[in-house]
């Protein structure tokens, strides 16, 4: 099934901020752009093609009729993107560069037009990345660099199929295609927590959607276990970052406060190994707990889906009907930031999906 946020990192990339601007940042990002749109061919042209791989046929196959859905059933915008088709020739699209102080979960922040401001910079080079992270360490910070395998350009462009993503298994390329949709469906520049948790919502929503319209029961409830065991996750995710608030706010020096956090992060490992030894099935987050672990990758899961709880009560208050979710998504966007939140924080958050507890009565 479909990796969970914190795993996938497909976040809003560098793209954007090429509407404006000459730094040497932002010449790269318009380079990778032109190169993702000279390298883009009509999904049939690539289906017919007899030197298509079989994979990426049935991939591109299912991809349509995943985009098909999705305008049909989701209410997603229908402006050309996702019917052509792009081969890049390496693992990711781009890669993202977080960073947060020693002593803070914050992440830093980069402000671009259109995009706003945001907590990542995007490098269409892996190169490129590490060495701005590099730079960034040197200087104190914790780093956390993540390749993206797919991004959205909010409509400027019609963005196309990837095979950094299209040749991946199971549910991951429709919900990828969901996700990035929505992102073209609303945007709030500068709030990246509301933009992703939308997303993350929409893609959520539009996979239970597609499994139940196919008749998929089983992977139904394969999927919502996924999210039940990602939502475990960030809970433990959480109660670290509770702590480690109160360790960076304290008074002790900066060599205790710095032991303190490596107790912690060395105790949410410990922890995650517990939760993971009580689990059957793949094992989706072990990479992430073996890679990097720091206060940008903690940053960065916080950014996925901290608000997806409070929008799906949204979205049930509307008996699941889109278009009109969308609606009151809309009036939230349209409020300034400290509005927006104040609204919010009158909702109380649902942990999971409402098919999720026939699934664990019956699972099937």
């Amino acid at each position: 099934m479909t990796p969970p946020p914190i795993l996938r990192n497909t976040l809003l990339a560098a793209a954007l901020p090429v509407l404006g601007g000459c730094s040497g940042y932002l010449l790269q990002a318009a380079a990778g752009q032109a190169e993702i749109l000279r390298a883009r061919r009509p999904v049939a042209e690539v289906m017919a093609d007899p030197a298509t791989d079989p994979a990426v046929r049935m991939r591109l196959q299912e991809a349509g009729a995943a985009l098909d859905f999705a305008h049909r059933e989701l209410a997603l915008p229908d402006n050309g993107s996702y019917r052509q088709y792009a081969e890049l020739g390496r693992p990711h699209v781009v890669w993202n560069v977080f960073a947060a102080p020693e002593f803070s979960l914050d992440l830093q922040t980069w402000c671009f037009p259109v995009a706003g401001c945001v907590g990542y910079r995007g490098y269409f080079a892996e190169d490129a990345a590490r060495g701005f992270a590099a730079g960034l360490a040197a200087e104190g910070r914790d780093v956390l660099v993540a390749g993206a395998a797919a991004y959205s350009t909010l409509g400027w462009f019609r963005d196309p199929l990837l095979s950094t993503f299209i040749g991946r298994k199971g549910a991951d390329v429709p919900a990828l295609v969901f996700h990035e949709l929505a992102h073209q469906r609303v945007y709030i520049a500068g709030d990246t927590q509301f933009s992703e948790s939308f997303a993350t919502l929409v893609e959520q929503e539009g996979m239970l959607r597609w499994l139940a319209a196919r008749g998929e029961d089983r992977l139904a409830c394969r999927y919502l276990a996924s999210l039940e065991r990602e939502a475990q996750v960030q809970a433990l995710l959480a109660g670290t970052r509770g702590r480690l608030r109160r360790i960076y706010a304290g008074t002790d020096d900066e060599a205790a406060r710095r032991a303190a956090k490596e107790r912690e992060f060395a105790a949410l490992r410990a922890a995650y190994a517990g939760l993971r030894a009580s689990w059957s099935g793949p094992p989706d987050f072990d990479a992430w707990f073996n890679g990097t672990l720091n206060n940008a990758a903690l940053g960065a899961a916080a950014a996925y889906d901290g608000l997806v709880g409070t929008l799906r009560v949204i979205l049930d208050s509307e008996g699941g009907d889109l278009p009109a979710f969308y609606r009151r998504i809309e009036r939230l966007a349209r409020l300034d930031r400290a509005e927006r939140t104040a609204a919010l924080a009158q909702i109380t958050s649902r942990s999971d999906p409402p098919a999720a507890a026939r699934c664990r009565a019956d699972p099937g």
